[in-house]
């Protein structure tokens, strides 16, 4: 560790830090924005200790619940940081509607609103709607030009001193700036589940977070973070934190926008940073266009999901500097694990060594898993939240350590493999299938940009899979139709690992921190999952679809209805197959169904299955006969007469 972090180990608090980094690092550069905007750690610490002052002055207090509404940008970290030190800071994303406002702002509960002034948003109507007090900021960057660096002053400038919350009977919190234990931050996470849970986060928390993120990126005050990341997601706000606790600076940019990403790295001459693997997508798809120079870099940080090994190598290749992959969640104030830097060893696929927590690997009972063993990932450490807040229900810690809901293991030199999400796991007939390997498998097709799999129901089955790709549209690709990556999977994966159903995509839904969201692809895709019925087109093709039909007590079979789809399994498979062989007296393997699962593609091999036996027949005649006769058979084969055979 530097010396510059362990002079600043023992702050135990948002403001306790600020004060410290105010002190130590005086002038230099702390937090930047559009427009020529610079904060010093000396004036972030002023202009955060002025908003906290008007706060305490409209009535609000340690334990407070603070809701935050601004677009992205240095207002937001200012806010989000003054907040924090005096009161609970719940950011929440600006683009929500009036009625998610107020479904987050009634679950806080929030005790005051920060908007921008003259802000007209939906978050001021829901804050209207619901009596809710809203205190207005006045923009860091004023009309006649950048503040310069200087905090805003007085404080009635920033804020309007009559700020009140008339009617609340909730006593008000205490006064002063929070300590340690304080919840600095709330934020909502529902994970795989449909119902939100709200994580609250520490000062403690927070800190031990910080000091976790720039250890295991050794990250010094000479550090400038681009954080593109959402504010009101613990991803972004760690990531801020963490640069600012290495006496650092961080730059807020406005909305992402991957084309001005190249030019934002030209004017900030940035020294790392984070996001996630879609974003990390579209910044290489925009590297494909115009080339990206970034000699300030030292490296880019990957977290908050899976980086495919693929994209991994894309990114390196594109930007020439290394990816570092990373493990984290909302719970645990972001991250758990991380690869280190080079030169020691980086593994693709791997989410790295534990980070500032201790990491374990459990059975189903809470019981540690050897090395090598899959099982649930559980995490324990300063930076753990210490429960859900009114989510009594839910068992989230098992001995002391809490439990990611993650599946994986640990291998020989300590790195964490994530296999998947146990409630994402697909049991397709009994076999417990992680959809990430099916990601992984489709993605290293060179034409596929995104991939996401998910189950869907089966009647017989509980459930099967599904996937949905965006291709990528190269010249000169490979195939990438719904047989051709089929046929490509088989190649690469189990049979009963390959989804029955691939659907092509324009995109994929992703949340507001960037994730794919594989919960509800099935809702989503319903209507593309049906097939319209198409009649079969040849001999072949109707027994095949009679065939199915008569096994799965349908009336009727399309030539391009799936056999799994309608609700076929494997032993139905294996009927199909039998009764096929034996009405056309040709041998054929029980797997062929699952990789041509319609009546088209079956239908298809049929036939050339039976003009091959034909041939096979016909050499067997030919070599029976005299020389002179065998030029009559051949004719006789190419008859009318015998086509109609």
């Amino acid at each position: 560790m530097s010396a510059t972090l362990k002079s600043v180990e023992d702050w135990a608090s948002i403001d306790a830090m600020l004060a410290r980094n105010a002190e130590r690092f005086g002038a230099l550069p702390a937090l930047l924005g559009e427009n020529g905007l610079q904060l010093s750690h000396r004036q972030l610490h002023a202009q955060v200790a002025l908003t906290a002052q008007a706060l305490g002055a409209a009535g609000i207090g340690r334990g407070d619940r603070v809701g935050i509404a601004l677009p992205p940008g240095p207002d937001l970290a200012v806010a989000f940081l003054a907040a924090a030190s005096c009161a609970t800071a719940a950011p929440l994303n600006p683009a929500y509607s009036a009625g998610e406002f107020e479904s987050q702002l009634r679950g806080l509960p929030a005790r005051l609103m920060l908007l921008l002034r003259d802000d007209d948003s939906a978050a001021r109507t829901a804050a209207d709607a619901l009596g809710i007090s809203v205190m207005e900021l006045a923009p860091l960057l004023q009309p006649h030009g950048p503040a310069s660096g200087v905090a805003q002053a007085p404080g009635d400038a920033r804020v309007p001193g009559d700020a009140r919350v008339p009617g609340d009977a909730r006593a008000p919190g205490a006064a002063g700036l929070a300590a340690s234990d304080d919840v600095a931050l709330v934020l909502c996470t529902s994970g795989t589940t449909s119902r939100a849970k709200k994580v609250p986060l520490s000062h403690a928390n927070l800190c031990a977070s910080a000091r976790n993120i720039a250890a295991a990126l050794q990250l010094q005050a000479h550090d400038i973070s681009l954080n593109a990341m959402p504010l009101f997601h613990i991803h972004g706000l760690a990531c801020l934190l963490a640069a600012l606790s290495a006496g650092g600076s961080c730059v807020c940019p406005g909305a992402f926008d991957a084309t001005r990403f190249p030019d934002w790295l030209q004017r900030w001459k940035p020294t790392w940073f984070s996001t996630v693997p879609t974003v990390l997508q579209a910044l290489v798809d925009v590297s494909a266009q115009r080339a990206v120079v970034a000699p300030s870099l030292r490296f880019i940080r990957s977290s908050s999901a899976p980086l495919p090994p693929a994209l991994l190598a894309a990114v390196e290749a594109a930007f020439r500097v290394p990816v570092i992959e990373s493990y984290g969640m909302t719970e645990a104030a972001h991250q758990m694990a991380s690869n280190p830097l080079p030169p020691r060893a980086r593994k693709p696929g791997s989410v790295g060594i534990a980070a500032g927590v201790q990491v374990a690997i459990l059975d189903q009972h809470g019981a540690a898993l050897a090395c090598g063993m899959v099982g649930e990932v559980a995490v324990r450490g300063d930076n753990v939240m210490r429960g859900y807040e009114d989510a009594p229900d839910v068992n989230a810690f098992c001995g002391g350590w809490f439990r990611t809901g993650d599946q994986g293991y640990v291998d020989q030199d300590g790195y964490v493999f994530i296999t998947g999400r146990l409630k994402e796991l697909i049991n397709r007939g009994g076999e417990k299938i992680a959809p990430r390997e099916i990601d992984e498998a489709l993605l290293a097709h060179p034409a596929v940009r995104q991939a996401v799999a998910f189950s869907v129901p089966h009647a017989s089955l509980g459930e099967d899979i599904a996937a949905a790709v965006v291709p990528r549209f190269l010249e000169h690709a490979q195939p990438c139709d719904e047989a051709a990556l089929r046929a490509f999977l088989f190649d690469r994966l189990s049979a009963h690992k390959v989804p029955s159903r691939i659907i092509l995509v324009d995109s994929l839904p992703v949340g507001s921190s960037g994730k794919l969201q594989r919960i509800g692809m099935a809702d989503r895709l319903a209507d593309r999952l049906q097939v319209a019925y198409d009649a079969p087109a040849s001999d072949c093709e109707q027994r095949v679809a009679t065939v199915i039909g008569e096994l799965l007590g349908l009336p009727r079979v399309g030539r391009h209805d799936n056999f799994f789809a309608l609700g076929g399994d494997s032993l139905r498979a294996a009927q199909v197959m039998m009764r096929l062989e034996h009405a056309l007296a040709i041998e054929l393997p029980a797997a062929l169904l699952f990789r041509l699962p319609t009546a088209a593609l079956l239908g298809e091999r049929l036939e050339e299955l039976l003009a091959a036996r034909e041939i096979e027949l016909l050499a067997v005649q030919l070599a029976a006969l005299p020389a002179h006769q065998r030029p009559t058979l051949v004719d006789d084969a190419r008859s009318p007469a015998a086509a109609e055979r």
